[in-house]
Order: structure tokens, then sequence, then C-alpha cells
């Protein structure tokens, strides 16, 4: 295999759109550029809406600004490389710029997990103690747990780069996808690698598999509260505040668990469908999570609706 290029601080990998596609990459980044742009303006709009209706300041809307956030860090970590290959077929990314994306990517992501996280024990307070939920969700406690959220993140991926640039790179330098990611940069080392790989394993449980046990947890205890509720239009007005975060930790977790089955049971298929399988995951939760929103949760409807309702007034004022 030929060696990686190196510019002196580091190796040069390239970076894969649709492989055998080339020649239509201009168009494929239309419906690229319309999920960012989707993304941006839909988690940008969700977080102006919160800030600005004082009736929004409360730890649901809280938790749901720090998801569009998250989500907003998500969409910018990938786009600079992908319309970058798309439309000026940019395909070298140097290690250190590599290095940062991967970090950022896996960082959001991650947090992304422990958002959702809070956001079920934010449900799981509102409907199992309802009288103590504004004494436990206090603003000191929001401010907590969203610096635990991002510190937890970045704490348990900042090791992960300089692992990285420890290995020599002596094999392919071709990347997977349109963008960096821990596995696809460590399966190009030719050390022995099995320390980021044990290292990796273990973010994993502690965080996505860890965090997706307590949510369940949390919706069982949910459940158990609400079926002892003797009306039934009380019961279904309780199930209704948890549709959104369902849908929200459905649309995160499905396509996690997708991606692990296509790298562990489908190795050896179309590397379109593994660029495809990565691209979901990471660029649809930041798309559907502030239509899932802004559709089910009425506060948040109206206030986008009002928000889009001033601007066209303005403007033809």
């Amino acid at each position: 295999m030929m060696p990686p290029l190196s510019n002196g601080s580091g190796p040069v990998f390239r970076l894969v759109g649709f492989p055998g596609l080339e020649r239509y990459h201009r168009w494929i980044s239309i419906p690229f550029c319309s999920i960012y742009l989707i993304a941006v303006l839909g988690n940008g709009t969700i977080l102006v809406v919160i800030k600005t209706n004082r009736s929004l300041h409360e730890p649901m809307y809280i938790f749901l600004s720090m998801l569009a956030v998250t989500d907003l860090g998500l969409s910018l970590s990938t786009l600079p490389t992908v319309l970058g290959l798309f439309w000026f077929n940019i395909r070298e990314i140097d290690f250190s710029t590599c290095a940062v994306q991967l970090f950022f990517i896996h960082t959001f992501s991650f947090m992304e997990s422990s958002v959702l996280l809070a956001m079920a024990f934010d449900r799981y307070v509102a409907i199992c103690s309802p009288l103590q939920y504004t004494s436990i969700l206090t603003n000191s406690v929001l401010v907590k747990i969203g610096l635990a959220v991002a510190a937890r993140s970045t704490v348990i991926v900042f090791p992960t780069p300089w692992l990285l640039r420890r290995y020599s790179y002596c094999k392919s330098n071709l990347l997977s996808h349109a963008f960096c990611l821990h596995q696809d940069v460590l399966k190009l080392s030719c050390s022995d690698s099995r320390v980021n790989s044990i290292y990796g394993l273990c973010v994993v449980l502690s965080t996505l598999v860890v965090d997706s046990l307590l949510i369940l947890l949390s919706y069982v205890k949910i459940i158990r509260t609400v079926t002892a509720i003797a009306s039934r239009e009380e019961r279904f007005k309780a199930f209704n505040t948890c549709v959104s975060h369902v849908c929200v930790v459905l649309i995160f977790f499905i396509p996690v668990i997708g991606v692990s089955m296509v790298h562990r049971f489908a190795r050896h298929s179309s590397p379109i469908v593994h660029i495809l399988m990565a691209d979901v995951y990471l660029l649809v939760p930041p798309v559907l999570n502030p239509i899932v929103y802004s559709v089910k949760t009425q506060p948040i409807r109206k206030g986008v609706l009002g928000a889009f309702g001033k601007r066209r007034t303005t403007r033809f004022q």
C-alpha cells in the first residue's frame, strides 16, 4: 500500500464523498445544503424563541435550548469538509485539522446523548414528583447539569486525538467519509491500536449505553406513575408531555444502533451504505429535532409562528 502523504506535522488523509458518483457531487450537494440550512435555521429559531419568551424560561425549555446548541455544534462540525468536498473537490485534510474535527463531532454527539438523559430526568421529575419540580430543578441545578454535560463529553473525548497522534500511519490514507471519525482514522494506523479500541469501547459503554438504559428506566417509572392515575384525560395529558422527547430519543438512538449494526454485520456491503448510515446518524437529528418540538410542543409552535408573523408584518410595514 502507498504510504500517506505528509505535510511535516503528520499524515494527510483523503476524504471520500460517494465513490463512483464523483461527477454528480455538485447535484448531491443540493440536498446536503438543504439539510444544513434547515438544521441551522431550525435550531437557531428554537434558541431565539426560548430566549425572547419569558414564559419559556422553564427547565423543560432550558434543556431544549441545550439540545439546540448541541445540534448546531454537530452540524457545524461536519459542514466545512462536506461542502468543501462537494463544491470545491477539496479532498485532503491534514492530521491536526482532522483531529480537531473528530474531537468536536464526537464531543457534540456524546453531549446530545447526555442532554437527552437530562431531558428524561426533567420529564421524570415533572410527572412523578410534580410538587417538588420547581424545588428540584432550580436555576443553579440547571447550570450544574449543563456544565456537567459539557465537561463529561469534553473530558471523555479529549484523549482520543492525542492517542491517535502517537500512532504511525503507513496504510492507505483514504478515509470512508467526507469528515473525520475516530474509528475511521484508527483503522488506517499500522501501530498497535488496542489502547484506542478499548478506550473507545469504554467511552461508548459509559455514555451511549448507560444513557439509553437510564432513559429507558426513567420511562418505565413514568409509565408506572401515569397508569396509576385514575383520570383518562390526565393520563393522556401526562403522556402527551413526553411525546416530543420520546421522538427525539428515537431519532438519535435508532441511527446509532443502525451504524453499529452495519459496522458489525455488514462490513463487506457497499461503501455507500456505510456513508449513508454515518450521514443519517450525524445529519438527521439536528434537522428533525427542531421540527418535532415545533410541531408537537404548543408553546414552541406558537413562539415560532409568532416570530415569523412579526417578521412578515415588519417587512410589509
